[in-house]
């Protein structure tokens, strides 16, 4: 099974490594209020959260539908722009930037885990998992390079020509998050990233993901309704009704070993 460590001691060990204070904050969210206008009705989503996330944290918010907690992910992953506040992501203040800026900030910075694997039907494995490296003006053989490693590191060497029909969904949530750690971002946006799979499936497919991430220290904010996905994150963020509703320090973490990982993608192609 997973080894089981403390979160001070994961953190501490990862931010000396990479010579960072570990008070230092990557993302900052500072009283984000947004409010839907629907014809005379105005719906608050999220009223007033202030929260700071650190370089190669792994933060889970939980909540029911409709509880904010997606909505929170769109506010800081610049989607959508908050009604009040200020969201700044290495000191760069997202919240003041225009619509090119922000997708430029997105296509340097972010890379996206969804639900639905979001994957472009027409197009193969490595196809989907260059998309991004395409948008970002890379050169061929230097794209087709980091999309074949991307895609051998999440257990689908083989599958490089295959398209998303020809594919389970354990196999396409994989291509996704090639494609996510092919851009190589600084942080990764998870949107109930195991909702459509099955339990097996989803505990490895979060191992896959987060031995990846824990390696590269990269920043991970998983968005989902599922208590046991939060037993792989650093703090537990609950939101109700737009509002905080706690924030916990995760302090019996699983984190996934790569021999695991590499044995269990066996198994599941098995």
């Amino acid at each position: 099974c997973c080894i089981i460590i403390s979160v001070y001691s994961y953190r501490l060990l990862h931010h000396r490594k990479e010579g960072i204070g570990i008070d230092k904050p990557l993302i900052e969210v500072k009283h984000v209020r947004k409010v839907y206008r629907m014809g005379d009705e105005r719906v608050v989503a999220l009223d007033d959260i202030s929260l700071d996330i650190f370089k190669g944290e792994v933060v889970c918010f939980l909540g029911k539908s409709g509880s904010g907690k997606s909505t929170f992910l769109n506010m800081v992953a610049g989607l959508e722009k908050p009604t009040k506040g200020e969201i700044l992501i290495g000191g760069v203040p997202l919240h003041r930037l225009n619509e090119e800026q922000v997708t430029m900030f997105r296509q340097k910075n972010i890379g996206f885990i969804f639900q639905a694997y979001n994957l472009l039907p027409m197009l193969t494995t490595l196809e989907n998992v260059s998309y991004p490296l395409i948008l970002r003006g890379m050169e061929k053989k230097e794209r087709i390079r980091r999309s074949l490693r991307a895609i051998q590191e999440v257990g689908l060497k083989g599958y490089e020509e295959r398209k998303p029909s020809q594919m389970s969904g354990g196999q396409q949530q994989r291509v996704g998050i090639a494609r996510a750690l092919v851009v190589e971002p600084k942080i990764i946006f998870a949107d109930e990233p195991t909702g459509n799979l099955d339990t097996r499936t989803t505990e490895i497919i979060m191992k896959i993901m987060l031995d990846k991430v824990r390696a590269n220290d990269q920043t991970l904010i998983i968005v989902s309704h599922d208590k046991t996905i939060a037993e792989y994150a650093d703090r537990i963020v609950t939101i109700q009704d737009g509002n905080i509703l706690s924030v916990e320090e995760n302090k019996n973490i699983r984190i996934p070993q790569t021999d695991e990982v590499l044995g269990d993608i066996k198994k599941l192609e098995n």
